[in-house]
């Protein structure tokens, strides 16, 4: 693919607001996991809750989006100047000519749960001032992020479970190179709700300490949210430390509902066709942030995927230690976890792993470390076996 540019990007997560609160909690290696407290979940869990999301308020000319869900989607838009970099693509391409690609899993289903708590008694009927379209609907980030840059363009929301938001680099990258767009806003968000704490318990999924990806005695996951967001552009001469996307690589190995191919047949076939797409070789990659959710069988799976491709010569390690799995979003978050390796020159370290699984035979990077970066592939792979790998690099 013709490499694009991230001319910018922003995150949000429980580790804080911005690339700068992110950047200095993967540097003191700390993660922001805590006990669940969040809403009347009543789970023996830790979760990553993003601080001051119930305080942020819509304008009121987009209170029809109101929900846990866009009101992060809100504060992350408006994080790192963000907003303002899009306004002035919105100037240059015009309206109708920068594109929205965002991936959720679950958007506002929060508040359904709580419209449900108010239903009619005598009907059951949901109470008046719910509006689906504008919360639970996996499309409503997509549109409030539209109609709150005042956009006229394309807008697409992707859920397919994990990979939500690493698939929505590769929808828009396609849109860039037909010449349907100028500029593209990829990202995504997730916030909590009942339905994804319970329902991983349920799966018996969820872990009773803070996740701990690749560890011999991982027992499940930690869930977060957050939001990420990245302007792609096309860049005919990018200034040099300019990250760039470089490759995209998708598979559907469909195997189980909800647990991956035993061999990491899926997850292999997506990262060779991302290196493929940037022209790379396995041995071009300097770091790979793993999907690694810290349950026993998709680090098992990921982990000979990773061992068969590149053996046990590049560093890689999960960074769900430091906010969880933020499900949806964790496609985006964690690439810009690797634009920020790339650009900082630093490998994250691995909070909550401890005595590395045996049996997995790859190079985990348990510790930060200091060293130039050329390129980073990033894994995010969902449930249904739908599966993508990113590659991301910096313009010399």
């Amino acid at each position: 693919m013709t490499p694009l540019a991230l001319s910018a990007y922003t995150l949000t997560t429980c580790l804080g607001r911005g690339i700068d609160a992110t950047r200095e909690a993967l540097r003191a290696e700390r993660s922001a996991l805590a006990p669940c407290t969040f809403e009347t979940v009543r789970l023996d869990t830790w979760i990553g809750e993003v601080a001051g999301v119930d305080d942020q308020r819509l304008p009121e000319a987009l209170a029809r989006y109101d929900c846990r869900n866009n009101r992060l989607t809100l504060m992350g838009l408006e994080t790192d100047g963000f907003g303002d970099r899009v306004r002035e693509a919105t100037a240059r391409y015009g309206a109708d000519r920068v594109g929205v690609f965002l991936g959720t899993s679950t958007a506002g289903i929060l508040q359904t749960e709580l419209a449900y708590r108010h239903r009619d008694p005598a009907t059951g009927a949901l109470p008046d001032d719910f509006h689906y379209r504008t919360t639970h609907n996996a499309f409503s980030l997509a549109e409030f992020t539209r109609d709150h840059f005042g956009l006229t363009g394309m807008a697409m929301a992707i859920s397919t479970a994990c990979s939500s938001s690493a698939k929505v680099f590769a929808a828009a990258a396609r849109q860039l190179a037909l010449g349907t767009i100028d500029a593209a806003i990829v990202g995504g968000v997730d916030t909590l709700c009942l339905t994804t704490l319970y329902g991983f318990a349920s799966l018996q999924l969820t872990s009773k300490n803070p996740c701990r990806p690749y560890d011999a005695s991982r027992d499940g996951i930690s869930i977060g949210e957050g939001a990420a967001f990245a302007l792609l552009e096309r860049s005919a001469s990018p200034a040099s430390g300019t990250v760039m996307l470089l490759g995209v690589g998708e598979s559907s190995d469909a195997y189980h509902m909800s647990s991956p191919h035993p061999e990491g047949l899926g997850a292999r076939l997506a990262m060779e066709a991302a290196l493929r797409s940037a022209g790379l070789v396995a041995s071009d990659i300097d770091y790979i942030n793993l999907h690694g959710t810290a349950t026993p069988a998709n680090d098992a799976a990921e982990g000979k995927a990773v061992a068969a491709l590149f053996g046990d010569s590049v560093p890689g390690n999960s960074t769900k230690g430091y906010m969880g799995h933020t499900l949806g979003a964790a496609g985006a978050i964690e690439a810009l976890v690797c634009a920020m390796a790339l650009t900082d020159g630093r490998l994250p370290g691995s909070p909550g792993t401890g005595a590395l699984d045996p049996s997995i035979p790859i190079r985990y990077q348990l510790r930060g470390e200091d060293r130039p970066l050329r390129h980073a592939l990033s894994n995010s792979f969902g449930f249904g076996g739908s599966n993508c790998s990113l590659i991301l690099g910096v313009a010399p």
